[in-house]
């Protein structure tokens, strides 16, 4: 059995709707944890596949976890950890979990963590959280799918990222932590995501300055200084970006809740641009609306506080139809035009060169059967399939699953004709044949 999402397309986008917790950050909070005895809770924790995995990791560490879907809360009991290996059999199943590295051995002194999966955009290598861990004092060893760390005392460090790496700056923030001394990273990724693991950290008696600029600033402290802390996610900007753009691609007229504007300024400058009308109602919620047909632009993905390359593939989508021709360019991973070859056959006209795709506008996208490749080329396929012309079927949601709660159902409070379905993964779907009955 296979789960499919049936889409009916060309209707507006109407009504409000209520951003969860950033996944992004969630998982990383959930990783410095285990470095405080006791029980720590994170409040608005999105219910999503990746955080039951995650919860898998830590309790295969020894540590009491459980999540509350009602409160949309987690808690995590790091009294004792009895195991320092995170297995393959999790760990491959999602990047995020390798952060569990720069923990383990901040507290334990020693961590066996499998190389990470994750989704397939691009290579993603850790060799930049493996040198900041060497800087501190680990000695590391990779060996049968696996990297081995131990150390008798981590000793703060100077540490330059060659690239502003999301990952390697908080896995060298959360193996700093404990560390003798100060730790310096120079060249940091800057995401809101980082802020968020800061807060966290420094909440729990860690000493962070600087993060989100470019220098962060880890003083040492002592096990002893660390307690048990409760704690409020951060919104998710991506989940936003993603509604904005469905709101927009539907010529729909929508409030986004539950956000925080400036985590996306730069994406909702490019949608400005393109003719979107995009209106601050409060500190925490915006509205969204689009009448006229869009105007193209150019854009180029980059590190925090530039665009975003996990709405690449969402703004990609709002160019199918718009007037004249974009050019995207993605600086940060070489596999990140997956979704190209679906929304082609929905009748874009896209052309990629190595990691440029020039995306000419066309009348209208029609319906098709859609097969999501990654997280958010299929949350941009489920957004192609709502602004298009009949109907249309989107495979392998699992994907989909790993970064979005509730979709269809938020989808369908604003009015989009969004249908999950359990089916026999040998039925035969063919093109031409979607009709009303599809919802």
């Amino acid at each position: 059995m296979v789960e499919r999402f049936y889409i009916k397309g060309g209707t507006p986008l109407k009504g409000e709707v209520s951003i969860g917790g950033a996944k992004n950050s969630v998982l990383k909070l959930m990783a410095a944890a285990i470095l405080a005895k006791g029980e720590s809770k994170i409040y608005n924790v999105p219910d999503l596949t990746d955080v039951e995995i995650m919860l898998n990791v830590i309790a295969q560490l020894g540590c009491k976890t459980s999540y509350n879907k009602e409160e949309k809360s987690l808690t995590i009991d790091a009294t004792d950890i009895t195991n320092v290996t995170a297995s393959y059999e999790l760990v491959s199943k999602m990047r995020a979990s390798f952060i569990i590295l720069g923990a383990l051995v901040s507290r334990c002194k020693e961590a066996r963590v499998a190389l990470p999966g994750g989704c397939a955009i691009g290579e993603r290598r850790v060799d930049f959280h493996i040198r900041g861990l060497e800087a501190l004092g680990a000695k590391i060893k990779i060996e049968n799918g696996y990297v081995h760390a131990k150390t008798n005392k981590l000793v703060g460090s100077e540490v330059y990222l060659d690239i502003p790496s999301v990952g390697a700056t908080e896995n060298i923030m959360l193996a700093s932590v404990l560390a003798e001394g100060s730790t310096r990273i120079q060249n940091a990724a800057q995401e809101p995501e980082i802020v968020d693991l800061a807060n966290f950290l420094n909440t729990m008696g860690a000493d962070i300055n600087g993060a989100g600029t470019s220098e962060i600033i880890i003083n040492g402290v002592k096990p002893a200084d660390l307690h048990p802390i409760e704690y409020t996610t951060i919104p998710d900007r991506i989940e936003a970006g993603t509604f904005m753009t469905a709101i927009i691609a539907t010529k729909g007229k929508g409030i986004i809740k539950n956000i925080y504007p400036a985590h996306l300024t730069f994406f909702t400058d490019k949608l400005l641009k393109m003719g979107a009308n995009i209106k601050l109602l409060d500190p925490t919620s915006m509205e969204v609306s689009c009448k006229n047909r869009l105007n193209s632009i150019n854009f180029v993905t980059q590190p925090y506080p530039g665009f975003p390359t996990d709405l690449q593939s969402m703004a990609m989508t709002l160019l199918t139809t718009a007037n004249g021709v974009g050019i995207i360019t993605e600086s940060l991973y070489e596999n990140r035009f997956m979704q190209v070859p679906d929304l082609n056959r929905m009748g874009a006209d896209i052309h990629q060169d190595r990691n440029h795709a020039i995306v000419k506008g066309v009348k209208k996208l029609t319906g098709a059967i859609l097969t999501a490749s990654d997280l958010r080329a299929g949350a941009s396929l489920v957004v192609a399939a709502l602004m298009a012309d009949g109907n249309s079927v989107v495979e392998k949601l699992h994907h989909i699953d790993r970064g979005y709660e509730n979709f269809e159902n938020k989808i369908r409070l604003l009015g989009g004709k969004i249908e999950r379905r359990n089916e026999d993964s040998q039925m035969n779907l063919t093109e031409g044949t979607h009709n009303e009955s599809y919802l």
